[in-house]
């Protein structure tokens, strides 16, 4: 790709289903879950070659900013980016569209979560690459899609119309908010429909032209960075008072004509626990862990040391085991989506 291609990395959030692994200042994007890097070092790194690094900006919050340098020293100063408050995708958004418009008003760009796991690079490349290809074609909002392997409730879902031309893309119909299971098994059921994985490719004068439009109070804030001089100064004066909204429901919804491209390759959103079962060793009796562990009559169990300390399973079933340098977490894995309700009672060091 040329000069004029940029990415947005979304680097900000609270990862509070890893705990005690992740903790405020250091999210589930920052744990080394699958390999010596974290999933943000991983999203970068995929960039390589296909964007170049003054071209990559990674937002954060002020909370993870130190941490999130920490992981990566070689990245442009002035492209790590802390919002000092949490607003949700929208302004988030608006804040990376006013700084590369400021940058490059011809600019193609790609919005990308910072915490999913996609192994293979090649196939996600090409897949941004055509992407990019079409949003500077058409002048249509992109989005990729993620062909579902079962119903999950615990995503947003894209539903697809007709195919655009001879390409592998297709005019968005709707975006619809987390199904309850037996929607969902419908959804999956149709065959048109995707889940949403928050991954958005458009050129800036498309977006910038969707946020006039749509969020006029977003478009302001985006013009105000843009043009000012001092964009700290804009950011610590005006992002706090910003409205928390989903750029799913601020501008995709809304906007004119939004495209999908399916993925061709392999996603993960690893939302907690119980998802990275599969990427650990398989012991028997259904049990996985990355550490050394010994089992006597223990069965489908998750075992994650964060120091690889020796476990010992002894007739007990369905938990999930969690040690970090400071604290153990033990509790059903029927459970782990209630581990939220846990952080805010250990004491705060550990939050």
């Amino acid at each position: 790709m040329s000069n004029s291609f940029y990415a947005l990395v979304l680097a900000g959030g609270s990862g509070e289903r890893f705990w005690p692994l992740s903790r405020k200042a250091t999210p589930k994007q920052l744990l080394r879950l699958f390999s010596s890097q974290s999933l943000l070092e991983e999203t970068v790194h995929r960039l390589d070659g296909l964007v170049p690094l003054e071209n990559i900006l990674v937002l954060t919050n002020q909370e993870q900013e130190a941490a999130v340098r920490r992981v990566l020293p070689e990245h442009p100063e002035n492209n790590i980016v802390a919002e000092p408050a949490k607003r949700d995708t929208a302004a988030a958004i608006a804040l990376g569209v006013g700084i590369i418009a400021a940058r490059n008003a011809s600019a193609t760009m790609a919005v990308l979560p910072a915490d999913h796991r996609i192994s293979d690079k090649a196939a996600f490349q090409l897949d941004l690459k055509g992407a990019a290809q079409m949003a500077e074609r058409t002048g249509d909002l992109v989005t990729i899609g993620i062909t579902p392997t079962w119903a999950c409730p615990g995503f947003g879902y894209i539903e697809r119309g007709k195919q655009i031309g001879n390409s592998d893309a297709f005019e968005v119909i709707r975006f619809r908010e987390k199904p309850n299971p037996d929607l969902a098994e419908s959804f999956v059921r149709s065959g048109n429909f995707y889940w949403n994985a928050g991954m958005f490719i458009w050129s800036v004068n498309s977006i910038l032209t969707e946020f006039n439009r749509h969020a006029p109070d977003l478009a302001e804030f985006v013009s105000a960075i843009r043009n000012s001089p001092d964009k700290k100064k804009v950011l610590a004066d005006r992002f706090r008072s910003l409205r928390k909204t989903s750029i799913d429901y601020a501008i995709m919804e809304k906007a004119s004509r939004v495209l999908v491209k399916p993925a061709t390759f392999d996603w993960d959103d690893v939302g907690g626990w119980t998802a990275i079962s599969k990427y650990l060793e398989q012991l028997s009796g259904n049990n996985a862990a990355n550490c050394p562990v010994t089992v006597e009559t223990a069965s489908n169990n998750i075992v994650f040391s964060d120091s690889k300390t020796h476990v010992a399973l002894l007739g007990v079933n369905d938990l999930v085991i969690v040690q970090s340098k400071d604290a153990i977490l033990v509790c059903h894995r029927h459970d782990v989506e209630k581990i939220k309700n846990l952080i805010p009672k250990v004491p705060e060091r550990l939050q």
